[in-house]
């Protein structure tokens, strides 16, 4: 999985690409280095470029989403398709964190 992030003056955004696996848990502590750094009260995690998330990866969805209140930051998971968001619905994130289509 690779990231990246973009600072607007609006909203900034995490953008993720690849598959998120088990394998990239610390690439997760970068994220949220970042999502700390950024100190908004709102992010963006657009997962249009995620081409797969296996359990650990949606794990690693509620980890972010725990971090992001912790510091009064509203996460907004925006852009999931294709098997990333039957995976996300299968899971019922949608009951967790807010999604946007």
């Amino acid at each position: 999985m690779e990231f990246k992030t973009i600072r607007t003056e609006a909203v900034p955004e995490i953008r993720l690409s690849g598959r998120m696996e088990f394998t990239d848990h610390d690439r997760l502590v970068e994220i949220v280095t970042e999502l700390n750094e950024l100190r908004a009260s709102r992010v963006v995690l657009d997962l249009s470029q995620l081409e797969f998330i296996d359990s650990a990866g949606l794990g690693m969805l509620l980890i972010l989403q725990e971090e992001a209140e912790s510091r009064n930051t509203k996460l907004i998971v925006r852009g999931a398709a294709g098997d990333v968001r039957r995976s996300i619905e299968l899971a019922r994130l949608s009951e967790i964190i807010t999604f946007e289509h």
